[in-house]
């Protein structure tokens, strides 16, 4: 039986309801009790203190509590207060159909579990605090709170939190998992590099066209070239051909230019994205400044809706860029995995995973879809597509790079093996 939700305080989006929900769902199915009622409560910090005055004698707000119900317990499992400290995705050998060793209970697969009641106040702060989404940090409580009522218990002694710890990296792996295997990732394939060879000599070959033919017959879940304003690679001619030959999806990439935005509603492609340009670039180099931009955003993306063209903004992993997006309208992000790609070392390339991570999680909780792209190649695309929360990766110089040296259809299929690895 699903999972019985109440939001009785503090502040969350009801997409991030939603999802919160499919994701207890899920968890029980994942422990082997997908027939056992839990109810789930979300309240604010002052609800939290008055329960866990009355209950653990603490007058503070905790993060989450857990009343099993199942054995008659009539108090509270302890409350979830470590943090930072669980790395999420830490792989695990924990195969497909293993239960957890809470079964030691005999737990009837159709007992009512008992209660989780979590603090989204609480959750927020923790959630800055350990430098990821609130939504990450929710489907961790969530699953801490679900271990206690199957009888897990990380005060009782070191080993059972060790324990403890290792279930709750099996549980969030699984989920992980679980919601890849729902929302399997798309390879969408920019073929300006095609074009910029071609430029260089100033004729005919080779031809970006063609060459999105043969990446869609690789099995490429779409085609995405960006026209700038000096037509330094695509130029117009290409992309009409494209539009009457592509048969997956064209993405258009463009800047907020008059005259490629009128272009853009004639041609009507598939989607556009809108990216920040400068003519002295070689790349992009940044995510939009939509806050700085949202009323001539907002404009761009009233007039491609109204002409049935979905939009999708380029931004850096930014919270207050996500929740302006959303405001104004857009379908879609695509979040700019470039500081992720340009990493360093693996300390700087973790924190910036985490970033683009947290920035997944917050687009979907605000309704928007998520698509990455900038810089992935064949070495650092499939932590990516291992997230489960991104639709699509849009990569093009490495595709094109390696196909110099094997061919294009085989770069192709040899990148949708990377990001498909783990399915």
């Amino acid at each position: 039986m699903p999972t019985r939700l109440n939001h009785e305080g503090g502040s969350i989006a009801p997409a991030a309801l939603a999802q919160l929900q499919r994701r207890a769902d899920r968890l029980l199915r994942i422990c082997g009790h997908p027939g056992a009622e839990l109810s789930l409560l979300l309240v604010d910090d002052r609800r939290m203190e008055e329960l866990n005055s009355h209950y653990r004698g603490k007058r503070q707000p905790t993060n989450v509590l857990a009343f099993a119900l199942w054995d008659a317990a009539e108090t509270p499992r302890r409350s979830g207060g470590r943090w930072p400290g669980n790395k999420i995705g830490t792989k695990t050998n924990w195969g497909h159909g293993a239960k957890l060793n809470a079964q030691r209970h005999s737990l009837p697969g159709d007992a009512l579990l008992g209660d989780v009641v979590i603090s989204l106040d609480t959750a927020q702060r923790e959630a800055d605090l350990g430098g990821v989404s609130r939504e990450q940090r929710l489907s961790w409580l969530l699953i801490h709170g679900l271990l206690h009522l199957l009888g897990f218990d990380h005060e009782r002694s070191p080993s059972e939190e060790a324990a403890m710890v290792e279930a709750e990296r099996q549980l969030q792996l699984r989920l992980n998992q679980d919601e890849r295997r729902d929302t399997m990732i798309k390879l969408a394939v920019n073929v300006d590099h095609v074009a910029t060879l071609r430029q260089a000599r100033g004729g005919s070959e080779p031809d970006p066209v063609l060459a999105a033919s043969i990446c869609e017959l690789a099995g490429a879940a779409g085609i995405v070239v960006h026209l700038r304003e000096d037509r330094r690679h695509i130029q117009d001619r290409d992309l009409r051909l494209l539009r009457q030959t592509v048969k997956s999806k064209l993405n258009l990439e463009m800047a907020i230019v008059p005259e490629i935005i009128d272009f853009a509603l004639d041609l009507k492609p598939d989607m556009v994205t809108l990216v920040p340009e400068k003519r002295q670039e070689l790349t992009t180099e940044g995510g939009l400044d939509v806050q700085g931009h949202k009323k001539k955003l907002a404009k761009v993306i009233a007039k491609m809706n109204q002409a049935g063209i979905p939009v999708s903004l380029f931004v850096d992993p930014d919270t207050n860029q996500i929740k302006t997006a959303a405001a104004i309208g857009a379908t879609f992000i695509e979040i700019h995995t470039g500081p992720y790609c340009d990493a360093n070392n693996e300390a700087e390339q973790y924190r910036e995973f985490h970033l683009l991570a947290a920035a997944a999680e917050e687009a979907l909780a605000a309704g928007l879809r998520v698509n990455a792209g900038h810089g992935l190649n064949y070495l650092n695309s499939s932590r990516v597509a291992a997230l489960g929360t991104i639709e699509e990766l849009s990569i093009g110089h490495a595709i094109i790079t390696r196909a110099i040296m094997v061919g294009l259809k085989k770069a192709v299929r040899e990148m949708l093996t990377v990001i498909r690895r783990n399915e």
